[in-house]
């Protein structure tokens, strides 16, 4: 039975997935002298990443016979504090006092698109985008370096339907070997385990979006499930 659940669960991302692509397509074609229109391209086919991954989520915790109540998603914001060795070297005393004096004003609001709780514990956090490339990569990483500060336990991840990063990302390979860039940024960051998971094959190309019928990329059932079986693997320690 729960295989049937996990078997439907995965037909049904498909189908939004076509479906949401085939729309996109269709409402171009009488917008595609709007300049704007861009915008709410890149916008629709982010909040299909975001709704794509949230489904993947429950469908690898049910996998794993998780409990629905035991599992929360969210993309709530949290409050990192100014760090206090921060405020002792600003050399004006006035400033570092008025500081010191409202310091519970000062944080910084952070989040990722999907924060997997369970039993209210923080476990996973996933940035969710339609395509990334290495200047995302530099944000992601320092999100995430924010949020390990008070969350330092959190499995990291990116669930991009395209890739822009260079290296064998696009390719979908069993061994994925990287991009240079991509690999050199992350090492500026040694706490951050980035998990970088990508769902469409082939290089993402400006000129060949695949919302048109000529580029269009399938969203295939393997891909899905090893994105599920890969976040199986860190749910499971939280049965």
């Amino acid at each position: 039975m729960e295989s049937d659940i996990i078997k439907r669960g995965i037909d049904e991302l498909i189908t939004t997935y076509n479906n949401v692509i085939k729309v996109v397509d269709k409402k171009e074609a009488h917008l595609e002298k709007d300049r704007a229109y861009g915008g709410v391209v890149r916008s629709v086919k982010g909040r299909l990443q975001e709704y794509i991954t949230e489904e993947i989520i429950n469908i690898a915790w049910k996998s794993i016979g998780g409990k629905d109540e035991r599992i929360s998603i969210d993309s709530k914001k949290h409050k990192i504090p100014i760090q206090k060795s921060y405020i002792t070297h600003i050399a004006d005393n006035e400033v570092k006092q008025y500081i010191i004096s409202n310091i519970s004003d000062y944080y910084f609001n952070i989040s990722v698109d999907k924060q997997v709780y369970i039993d209210k514990k923080f476990v996973i956090g996933i940035e969710c985008k339609a395509y990334t490339e290495n200047a995302m990569i530099k944000r992601i990483l320092v999100d995430f370096s924010l949020l390990k500060t008070i969350f330092p336990n959190i499995n990291c991840y990116l669930f991009e339907l395209e890739s822009q990063l260079g290296g064998d990302y696009c390719e979908l390979k069993e061994v994925t070997f990287g991009s240079k860039p991509t690999h050199t940024l992350m090492s500026y960051f040694p706490k951050i385990r980035l998990n970088i998971f990508t769902f469409l094959k082939g290089e993402r190309k400006v000129n060949k979006p695949i919302h048109k019928k000529n580029y269009f990329k399938p969203l295939e059932k393997t891909r899905i499930e090893k994105s599920i079986q890969l976040l199986a693997s860190d749910l499971k320690n939280y049965l």
